[in-house]
C-alpha cells in the first residue's frame, strides 16, 4: 500500500455531512482529494473550508447531479481526462427515503430516485473509473451501504406499491450486492471492493430530513470511511461488508448468485455498461 500522501482519492457527496468530514480527514493526512457535489458554489466553499483547516492545496472538485446518468458520465469523462490514475473511490453520495410517503419520486432518467442515486449512479461511475483504479493499483473502492437493507423483489421502480423505506433499503442492498459482484470481477487486478454501514442515524442533513432525529455523530461515520479506505490492515481484503469497523454479514440475499446475476443484467441494461468490457 502506497503512502497516503501519494494517493489520489475521490469522494462523492462530499460537500456536507460524513462525506465532507471524510474529505477533510483525508486532506489532513496529506492525500490528494477530489470531492463531488451537485453545486459548483458548494464545491468551491467546501474546498476553501478544507484548505483553511488542513493547509492542503492538493484538492479538486467535480459537479454532477447523480439523478442524471448523463451527468455521471460527463463527470467520469472529466476525471479521466485530467487524471491517469485513481487510488481510492469512496461512493458516499446518497439520498434518504423520500417524502411525502405515497408518492414515487423519479430521477431525471425516469427511475425511482433512491435506486437511481444510491445505486445506479455509483454503479455507472465506478465502472467508468475502473481503468483509472487499475492503473492506480493497489487501489480501493469503498461503497457506503447501510444496515437498513431490504430484500429486492426486482420491482425496483416500485410501480406496484410505493414505500419510501423499502426503496431506500433496496437501494442499499443493491449497492452491497454490487460490491460483492465487482470484488469478484476485479480480484486479480489489484483493486479491492468493500462496503460499509457507517453507523445508525448519524447526525447528517439527510438523516435529519428523512428520519427527523439523529443519535450518532457524523464524525464517527467519517472515521469508519477513512478506516476502510486507508487502513493498512485491510490491504488485499475484498468483497467484505463492514458494520462500522467490524466485518459483518449483509442481508442473506447478497450472497445468492442468482440475485447477483439478475441485478447485474438489469444494471447493465439501465446504464449501458457491460461488465465484461471493463473488468
Amino acid at each position: 500500500m502506497r503512502p497516503i500522501k501519494e494517493q489520489l482519492i475521490l469522494i462523492t457527496g462530499a460537500t456536507d455531512g460524513i462525506g465532507k468530514i471524510t474529505a477533510q480527514k483525508l486532506a489532513s493526512l496529506g492525500a490528494s482529494v477530489l470531492i463531488h457535489g451537485r453545486s459548483h458554489e458548494k464545491c468551491e466553499s467546501t474546498l476553501d473550508d478544507i484548505r483553511e483547516k488542513t493547509g492542503n492545496e492538493k484538492l479538486g472538485s467535480y459537479v454532477a447531479d447523480f439523478s442524471s446518468l448523463s451527468e455521471v458520465r460527463t463527470m467520469a469523462e472529466q476525471i479521466s481526462t485530467v487524471h491517469s490514475k485513481l487510488h481510492v473511490l469512496i461512493n458516499n453520495a446518497g439520498v434518504g427515503p423520500p417524502k411525502p410517503a405515497g408518492k414515487n419520486p423519479l430521477s431525471k432518467d425516469g427511475y425511482e430516485i433512491c435506486f437511481a442515486v444510491n445505486y445506479l449512479a455509483p454503479f455507472l461511475l465506478t465502472h467508468l473509473l475502473v481503468p483509472l483504479l487499475k492503473r492506480g493499483a493497489p487501489s480501493r473502492i469503498v461503497n457506503i451501504s447501510s444496515a437498513a437493507q431490504e430484500p429486492i423483489d426486482f420491482d425496483m421502480m416500485l410501480e406496484r406499491s410505493y414505500n419510501p423505506w423499502k426503496t431506500y433499503g433496496q437501494s442499499k442492498l443493491a449497492l452491497t450486492i454490487f460490491t460483492f459482484d465487482l470484488a469478484e470481477q476485479l480480484k486479480d487486478n489489484g483493486v479491492t471492493v468493500n462496503c460499509l454501514h457507517p453507523g445508525s442515524l448519524l447526525d447528517t442533513k439527510m438523516v435529519r430530513e428523512s428520519f427527523g432525529m439523529a443519535q450518532g455523530s457524523a464524525e464517527s461515520g467519517a472515521e469508519v470511511e477513512v478506516y476502510v479506505a486507508t487502513d493498512p490492515a485491510l490491504e488485499g481484503r475484498t468483497g467484505q461488508y463492514f458494520d462500522q469497523k467490524q466485518e459483518a454479514r449483509a442481508h442473506r440475499q447478497a450472497y445468492k448468485p442468482e440475485v447477483r446475476r439478475t441485478l447485474r443484467k438489469l444494471s447493465e441494461e439501465l446504464t449501458g455498461i457491460k461488465l465484461r468490457q471493463i473488468a
